[in-house]
């Protein structure tokens, strides 16, 4: 679980009463400062080095810890609001396999418009879900459209929701989407 620009670790974890999963393990990375990287998402991806590279770095330690405990990928659910979202996205394009489930809440990928989108490897079929307001004040809904489109082309299962005038908030529609995803790997 990924936590949002300003937030923490422990505010992203506020989610697991909503999921009411309690049979998961729940893990949230912090970020340095309650930033994964410095500048918007949308920012030269140079300008937000060396935070993007440290945060990949970072999901990746939880990965590698969470499969040294037996748990593989397949079983792994990725997930992420608003920056932390970003960081879910991205780092499932950059690192293709599959998982359990890959959650943006409020994201897309990173960089420029711009930025290639030529990854390797494959989601394999894992499920993604990508939910924002159509008008997010920082998260243009045109992004989280490529975003989806990229992360088909990947393989993975997309569902794609822009709910009108919600703002920069989860939802329990989108909750709900989670506990699907959850529930298939269980």
């Amino acid at each position: 679980m990924l936590h949002g620009r300003g937030a923490t670790a422990g505010s992203i974890l506020t989610l697991v009463t909503a999921l009411d999963a309690p049979d998961w393990a729940y893990l949230a990375p912090a970020a340095g400062g309650n930033s994964w990287w410095p500048q918007s998402f949308l920012a030269p991806i140079p300008s937000n080095e060396p935070g993007i590279s440290s945060a990949m770095q970072a999901v990746e330690d939880v990965l590698s810890d969470v499969a040294a405990g037996g748990i593989p990928a397949e079983r792994t659910v990725l997930l992420g609001f608003s920056q932390g979202a970003c960081l879910a996205a991205e780092f499932a394009a950059r690192h293709a396999k599959r998982y359990g489930g890959v959650v943006s809440l409020s994201g897309g990928l990173i960089g420029p418009d711009e930025t290639p989108r030529e990854y390797a490897g494959s989601l394999e079929g894992t499920a993604v879900f990508l939910g924002c307001s159509d008008v997010d004040s920082h998260i243009p809904a045109e992004r989280v459209r490529l975003s989806a489109a990229v992360l088909d082309k990947l393989g993975g299962r997309v569902t794609i929701r822009l709910y009108p005038g919600m703002g920069h908030t989860i939802i329990e529609d989108e909750l709900a989407a989670v506990r699907t995803i959850m529930e298939l790997r269980e």
